[in-house]
């Protein structure tokens, strides 16, 4: 797998001269040209991405999974994850990168607090869609980053990371208001999920138990893991792990109370490999044993 390690190296790749500064930078896409390089085939950046496109158009894999670039207008990428871009498709269109280096967060409180910004984990095909004043407001933002970038001194870092930190939350605000104005497309999808999630335990999707995790009913759902707990926290008030262990919990009541099955085979049925593990988690939501549960029913 190719890395593209530097910001310099990206670009050369991107037919740019040096950067300004070389742990961050503001790409502009009208003046990119993607070189006719192997890289593109599969590839890894060493650094945060955040594009805001207009009129891009391309074909990106992640993993298995074909997206067109063109879908959505602002998206994000953090270091280290593999991607495969098809040359060509690709039309850089207009509109901006911004990438920085890890490197540059250090000693700053954003290197601790970035992984709080899940989107950076969201798939291609959940790219952010702004409104013309949403839109104006980041490249603002954009263009100070740029212009700061022409006077590195004590005070640049600062600067520019509170300038990236602003677009951030800019961003997690812009999503939160996706998330409610996409109301009839998000109530489809937690309907699907509510239907997966009962399959699942009815044994209607696998052959045999298995537990259910955050990332397989992502991969049933078709959505990345960050932006499906994103979803069910804005419309639910809980993330997908807490929906799993309620349904775990439901169903295990269930079998205590209505069934002669062992503690051991419930949580065998329930896709435990360990009988200990199922009941501690019991314990923990409940404040019983599930022996203790099933004797108040006896």
């Amino acid at each position: 797998m190719n890395a593209i390690r530097s910001i310099s190296e990206f670009h050369r790749l991107l037919s740019l001269p040096e950067p300004r500064h070389p742990l961050v930078s503001v790409i502009n896409l009208a003046e990119s040209i993607f070189l006719d390089d192997d890289v593109w085939k599969g590839f890894v950046n060493r650094f945060y991405c955040v594009a805001l496109k207009r009129n891009a158009k391309g074909k990106i894999r992640y993993g298995q999974q074909h997206y067109d670039y063109d879908k959505g207008v602002l998206s994000f990428t953090a270091p280290n994850q593999v991607q495969y871009l098809d040359l060509n498709s690709v039309q850089c269109g207009s509109g901006y990168l911004l990438i920085f280096h890890p490197d540059f967060l250090l000693a700053h409180p954003l290197a601790r607090n970035i992984s709080g910004y899940s989107f950076f984990s969201y798939a291609v095909n959940e790219a952010l869609h702004l409104s013309a004043d949403e839109e104006d407001d980041l490249i603002t933002i954009l263009n100070k980053i740029d212009k700061e970038c022409l006077h590195i001194d004590k005070y640049t870092q600062e600067i520019i990371l509170s300038q990236i930190e602003l677009l951030l939350n800019y961003s997690n605000r812009f999503y939160e208001r996706q998330f409610i104005t996409r109301k009839n497309h998000n109530n489809q999808l937690l309907a699907k999920f509510e239907l997966l999630i009962e399959k699942y335990f009815d044994g209607s999707t696998t052959t045999q138990p298995e537990l259910l995790t955050v990332q397989r009913m992502a991969e049933l759902m078709n959505l990345s893991p960050n932006y499906l707990s994103d979803l069910l926290r804005m419309h639910t008030g809980q993330n997908t792990q807490q929906h799993i262990h309620q349904r775990v919990i439901e169903k295990a009541k269930e079998k205590l109370s209505t069934t002669n099955l062992s503690v051991s085979e419930i949580a065998y049925t329930l896709g435990f490999e360990h009988a200990q593990s199922f009941s501690t988690l019991f314990k923990k939501k409940t404040s019983l044993s599930p022996l203790e549960f099933r004797q108040a029913f006896n």
